[in-house]
């Protein structure tokens, strides 16, 4: 068992490390590292870290503007929370702590940074989400890839369980690719320092490259090139109109974590007399008979055991959590949060955390992470019509119900409930969120089996699946690679569906960012989703048009409506293994199809009669209705 591990149980057992009684005053941090003036919300919380530090006197050098509050000790003597009020005039410059404990002095500067003015570009169904795990991505800065003073040292493409040593430079070079493709936004993966030991997962020692494991909130990760390159690449992409989504992760931190190595209080945490897992169903939370005990595993438990789990009704944690979202929208200037594991955090925090970032940037978007069954369990976790005993105020949710229907509808014979039905039925019940429309649609991502692969590799499958998403309500995700046909399932793990991007490091035998390099059938696939992405962006009715479904009928053909105004789009798709022709006559609650034309949006080809469609088998057609 290594040490990292050993000291955890410590810590869990014990509750906190044991004080020091040196003599030597010294500060190890203050979280947040700097701040800013003229923030809506005046108060600040920093949390100082040093040996003893509850022990030393602490004063504050008179700074008009800046009021010292309070001074609070807590469990652990290495801690104290000081909390001040910055006040409207304040002028940005240093604060001066002056400390003394016994006969040790010392004085510590704390900055306050003038505030620029960040207004996050807000997404829309306009917009087209690109999904990149970085260190899978490409590989810009090779000097990057390990450092001898981290807690794992390793980088070998070859083992699929380690790191790879792709970066944020890497992303940064091909910029143009995902221009020419027509996305708008970057989802990353977690960019936040992970300073984590491999872990033993299945038999294999494997990396934290995925980034879900926090160790130190203040720091992006220098395999990723670090804070300043990080700035830098928000500001590139903004100059390539791209914009930032950055995954928070409020539910846990990694377990080398300074706060979890040295713990402020032990309820810090969620503490358990021995581990306890969570356990996945969050039934448990919405089930107005559910016990105590099944709720409390559910939010309480821990999500991996590694993953220390954060205790969110404690209020420092609470306010560390929120300060440091907001600190990472002023400092970078990222356009949205996409909020991992929703459902297990607490929801009076999420709401709170999520009501302080709209204070201060109201443009910005966030969704969550909310992969629960059936839909008004997903709606739950997001603003919804529902009565519960509790009412979230987030936005917008990965749509997990949408993206399981299509897979299955695309997997099964047409029935009652099942085939096209299965998408027809999902959105019928969209009458439970406040905001269909926002919610963030997808058909894989770094967590699910890769879409070509689950369709068996059918490629009129894989072109039905992707037109349904860039053509239904909500806002579309497309998960690296989607655009060259990237096949695998999650077997034996996930790193199987997280390969690396062929062309991103210097000596690949093949270069897929290249049109050159690229099959025929690849080729084709680029295209044909650059022609997709490119409607979703151009056609006002797909893109913020209302949402008109009709039943799905001859055993497989679902047709819906996107409209806006006097431009109607029709998408007419057929989920059958053989070719359909019906008339359009059923539809004349929109237009008189006796009388209309279209152009085909895939074709560009004008068709001067529309009052019957022929549709090959899993073949859709996106038809403007000329009336």
């Amino acid at each position: 068992m290594n040490s990292a591990r050993i000291r955890l149980m410590l810590i869990v057992l014990l509750g906190l490390s044991l004080p020091s009684f040196a003599q030597q005053l010294k500060i190890n941090r203050i979280d947040p590292i700097n701040w800013w003036v003229g923030m809506e919300n005046p108060a600040l919380q920093l949390m100082v870290h040093g040996e003893g530090i509850a022990e030393a006197k602490i004063n504050l050098e008179t700074y008009e503007g800046v009021t010292l509050q309070s001074i609070t000790k807590v469990e652990n003597p290495n801690y104290v929370f000081v909390n001040l009020l910055i006040g409207p005039q304040t002028k940005p410059g240093e604060l001066k702590f002056y400390l003394k404990k016994n006969d040790v002095k010392q004085t510590v500067e704390y900055k306050l940074k003038a505030k620029e003015k960040v207004t996050p570009l807000t997404l829309t169904q306009k917009d087209v989400i690109y999904l990149i795990m970085p260190d899978r991505f490409s590989n810009g800065d090779l000097s990057n890839d390990k450092f001898a003073d981290m807690a794992d040292q390793e980088a070998e493409r070859s083992n699929p369980w380690l790191r790879h040593g792709g970066d944020l430079q890497g992303i940064m070079n091909h910029f143009d690719y995902l221009k020419e493709l027509g996305v708008t936004a970057l989802w990353l993966n977690p960019v936040i320092e992970n300073d984590q030991p491999q872990t033993n997962e299945g038999g294999n020692m494997r990396s934290a490259y995925h980034g879900y494991g926090f160790t130190d909130h203040y720091a992006i990760d220098r395999r990723l090139g670090g804070n300043a390159v990080y700035k830098e690449f928000v500001a590139k992409a903004h100059e390539n109109d791209l914009k930032v989504i950055q995954d928070a992760v409020y539910n846990h931190v990694g377990i080398n974590h300074y706060i979890v190595q040295d713990l402020p209080m032990k309820s810090w945490l969620n503490q358990w007399p021995e581990y306890t897992n969570t356990s996945y169903k969050e039934q448990a939370v919405l089930d107005p008979n559910a016990s105590e005990y099944d709720r409390k595993v559910m939010s309480d438990g821990w999500f991996m055991p590694f993953l220390p789990d954060l205790n969110q009704r404690n209020p420092y944690v609470a306010k560390y959590l929120i300060q440091h979202a907001i600190w990472t929208v002023q400092n970078f200037g990222i356009d949205a949060y996409r909020i991992d594991t929703y459902m297990y955090n607490d929801m009076d925090f999420m709401n709170a955390c999520n009501a302080a970032l709209k204070a201060e940037f109201p443009e910005i978007f966030l969704f969550g992470e909310s992969l629960a069954s059936p839909v008004p369990n997903v709606a739950a976790f997001v603003q919804n019509n529902l009565k519960l005993d509790f009412a979230c105020n987030l936005e917008s949710t990965v749509d997990y119900q949408l993206h399981s229907n299509i897979l299955k509808a695309l997997n099964e014979e047409n029935g009652w409930h099942e085939g096209a039905n299965r998408v027809y039925e999902t959105l019928v019940q969209d009458y439970l969120y406040q905001n269909p429309e926002k919610l963030v649609t997808y058909l894989d991502n770094h967590d699910e089996h890769r879409f070509f692969s689950v369709v068996g590799e059918d490629y009129r499958k894989f072109k039905l699946g992707l037109t349904w998403l860039m053509t239904m309500r909500g806002i579309p995700e497309l998960y690296y690679g989607t655009e060259i046909l990237t096949k695998n399932f999650k077997n034996p793990t996930d790193a199987e569906v997280r390969k690396d991007f062929p062309g991103g490091w210097p000596g690949d035998q093949v270069n897929k960012f290249n049109r050159n390099e690229r099959t025929q059938t690849e080729n084709q696939t680029f295209d044909f989703l650059k022609k997709l992405i490119a409607v979703r962006k151009t056609q006002s009715a797909v893109f913020q048009g209302s949402f008109k479904q009709f039943t799905p009928f001859d055993n497989g053909v679902y047709v819906y409506f996107r409209i806006d105004g006097d431009e109607i789009v029709m998408v007419a798709s057929n989920t059958s293994a053989e070719s359909k022709t019906f008339e359009t006559s059923r539809f004349s609650e929109i237009i008189d199809f006796k009388k209309a034309t279209a152009i085909d949006l895939l074709t560009d080809q004008e068709l001067n009669n529309i009052s019957s469609i022929q549709l090959e088998a899993f073949e859709a057609k996106i038809l403007k209705i000329n009336d």
